[in-house]
């Protein structure tokens, strides 16, 4: 079965719980370091082992100073339990998805081959902000692939203004 798949209960059950309590971003903060740690191919080659008990286990994925009788630790022991330690990755990434919702926070990744100034920048998260009705997260990453201009995704939506992308475009229509 897919990670995604798994994972989606589990974050769904996440984020009620830190919802409830209003703490999304502690558990946001917590589930990114649990998700970390689960990466980690020492850890990894632990998952499994029978000779580990799962309430070892789950003490790996618990921020320091976090007791064992919080709903958070409650949490992992259940995933622990269950054998879903490894799909904390996608498990953080889905609760970061609907925390992000229930605000109303759209994260946008800005590609582009040059570093767009601020002034740009900030006229690029109006317009975003207008077309989506949310607050826009705005990332910017270099990539000299694009050649020209930039390549925006907005979750379900990306718009390429690059000049491979119109390159790509034109070639599509001249072979038609």
């Amino acid at each position: 079965m897919e990670p995604l798949t798994l994972a989606r209960p589990y974050a769904r059950a996440a984020f009620e719980l830190a919802n409830e309590q209003q703490r999304l971003n502690e558990w946001a903060q917590k589930l990114a370091f649990a998700a970390q740690v689960a990466s980690e191919p020492q850890v990894n080659a632990l998952f499994g082992d029978p000779r580990i008990a799962p309430t070892q286990l789950a003490s790996l994925f618990l921020p320091q100073g976090e007791n064992e009788d919080t709903p958070f630790a409650r949490f992992i022991a259940t995933l622990a339990d269950n054998g879903r330690l490894r799909e904390l990755p996608e498990i953080a990434a889905l609760f970061e998805q609907m925390k992000r919702d229930a605000e109303r926070v759209l994260k946008v990744n800005v590609r582009s081959a040059a570093k767009i100034d601020e002034s740009e920048i900030a006229r690029l998260r109006e317009a975003l902000q207008r077309r989506f009705n949310r607050e826009i997260e705005l990332e910017q990453t270099l990539d000299p692939e694009v050649l020209g201009g930039a390549v925006i995704d907005a979750g379900d939506m990306v718009i390429d203004g690059s000049v491979r992308g119109r390159l790509a475009r034109l070639e599509m229509a001249l072979a038609s």
